[in-house]
């Protein structure tokens, strides 16, 4: 975390000011003014089928895995005719596949059974589905339904404590003090900025500080230019 990185140097990070933050997604803005997932999908059931299948691997590699299986069924009334077996063949290249596979058919039954197919625009009937965590729900909610929801991936965490933007020990506690301190203007678009910025700028084991437009801000001791 942060303040644990911070420590380490023997001081802790000031919070971020107001207008800091202003500053930093005002430039995101400006750089990428419309930021989108990397997840292939068509509609809500597609999104969130491919978000499900992400855990624990990469955008790319999902991507690969859901081409064949989206061909083969991209509803839920195909996705059960198709079966555990069936769906497992198609994504056998993720990790934990048969799990997945197992998760994908069963929320499709219970999309049949309980939402007449539809993807619900609501956060507790979604985590109600196999496979669903808050971080699946908020992203399926944000991208399909337009809702300022902030999803916290292992990118988005490394994020908020190593800047001291929202520190935090938990991804929950992450999420609540991003949705505190990011004004609402962008909120839509948040999540999105700082998981691209953590998969290419600020990453785990090299980040690229010297092409990091939020340089200036940030809290991180280590950071290198």
């Amino acid at each position: 975390m942060a303040n644990a990185a911070a420590a380490a140097h023997g001081k802790t990070l000031a919070a971020w000011s107001e207008a800091e933050i202003v500053e930093a997604f005002t430039r995101f803005e400006a750089q990428d003014p419309e930021p989108k997932g990397e997840l292939d999908h068509t509609d809500a059931y597609t999104l969130l089928v491919a978000v499900v299948l992400s855990a624990q691997a990469t955008d790319a590699g999902v991507n690969k895995a859901t081409k064949g299986l989206f061909a083969a069924a991209s509803t839920p009334a195909a996705m059960v005719a198709l079966g555990e077996e069936g769906v497992a063949r198609h994504i056998r290249t993720l990790g934990l596949y048969r799990n997945k596979a197992k998760n994908v058919v069963e929320l499709s039954r219970l999309l049949l059974e309980r939402h007449t197919g539809i993807v619900p625009e609501d956060r507790e009937a979604l985590e109600a589905l196999p496979g669903v965590g808050r971080k699946t729900a908020n992203v399926v909610l944000n991208i399909a339904f337009g809702a300022p929801t902030i999803a916290v991936d292992t990118h988005l965490f490394r994020i908020a404590n190593r800047t001291g933007l929202a520190p935090g020990a938990t991804p929950l506690a992450v999420e609540l003090g991003l949705e505190a301190r990011i004004p609402d203007r962008f909120k839509l678009h948040a999540h999105h900025w700082l998981i691209l910025h953590g998969r290419y700028i600020c990453k785990a084991a090299k980040p690229a500080c010297g092409r990091c437009i939020i340089a200036d801000l940030c809290r991180w001791p280590d950071k290198q230019f």
